[in-house]
């Protein structure tokens, strides 16, 4: 029986997904993908899983696509099965906030799969590229479309087009990461992050990153209505109801999240 190319892992209330093919620096194969999404899957519909973490291994975070694999696709098959499509759906289909770890290299798939997460936290030795240029393709699973969001045209046509890589430092002053800090400290602020987010109420984190999200898709007068509408939303929460009482209560006390 192969082994699983991914762990599986939970934390009270923080799922977590360490990619597992350090052989191959944890490429993208169809099997590592095919296990990703399923875990993510598990995690989403488990009403006892507030927030999700998403790493590597000693060996880096994802070195991208399985060149092998890749290699052996011609176009009609890449076209047809609409090839890394299923990662983009999945990631999207995620209503609960995934943190991603990164440690060592994340290139090419590895640096699209980091921005595929709702918050980066880096080692002080991650690295982010998209070399494909220097293979003679380009990005193909949003790296042409998230990075210019997350750091601007110029700078992420120059890492596009010339396959140069960033540090963890200029990738966060960049606004790609939120976060760099020691190797042997990254992996521990992010659980404690991802259970704080968790320990908040289920349904309104979910419309928290819903809104952050669409501010990407929509322009700022569609964006503030969507915004609103998703805010009076919240009013009809039970959880809504026990925050502000909760707040108001003498002494203050701390709200019983029931995620209703």
């Amino acid at each position: 029986m192969s082994e699983s190319t991914i762990i599986v892992e939970r934390s009270e209330r923080v799922g977590i997904i360490k990619l597992n093919r350090p052989r191959a620096y944890n490429a993208l194969s169809g099997t590592l993908i095919n296990e990703l999404l399923d875990a993510l899957r598990s995690f989403e519909s488990d009403p006892s899983i507030g927030a999700i973490i998403l790493t590597g291994n000693e060996k880096g975070f994802c070195a991208g696509a399985d060149i092998k694999e890749q290699s052996e696709l011609s176009f009609i098959d890449a076209y047809n099965q609409d090839y890394l499509k299923n990662l983009n759906d999945g990631f999207f289909a995620v209503h609960k906030p995934i943190i991603g770890v990164i440690n060592g290299i994340a290139l090419g798939g590895g640096c699209e799969l980091a921005m595929m997460c709702d918050i980066l936290y880096a080692a002080e030795s991650a690295t982010f590229g998209q070399p494909e240029i220097t293979l003679g393709t380009i990005p193909g699973a949003g790296g042409t479309q998230r990075l210019i969001r997350a750091i601007g045209k110029s700078k992420a046509m120059h890492m596009i087009l010339t396959g140069e890589m960033i540090s963890a430092k200029e990738a966060e002053a960049a606004g790609l990461v939120a976060k760099v800090l020691p190797t042997e400290q990254v992996f521990s602020v992010a659980l404690t992050t991802a259970s704080k987010i968790a320990s908040f109420s289920a349904p309104v984190v979910a419309m928290a990153k819903e809104a952050v999200n669409e501010a990407e898709e929509l322009g700022l007068k569609n964006g503030l209505h969507f915004e609103s509408r998703l805010y009076h939303a919240t009013f009809g929460l039970e959880d809504h109801a026990e925050g502000f009482q909760a707040f108001l209560a003498r002494p203050k006390r701390v709200a019983r999240w029931t995620h209703k």
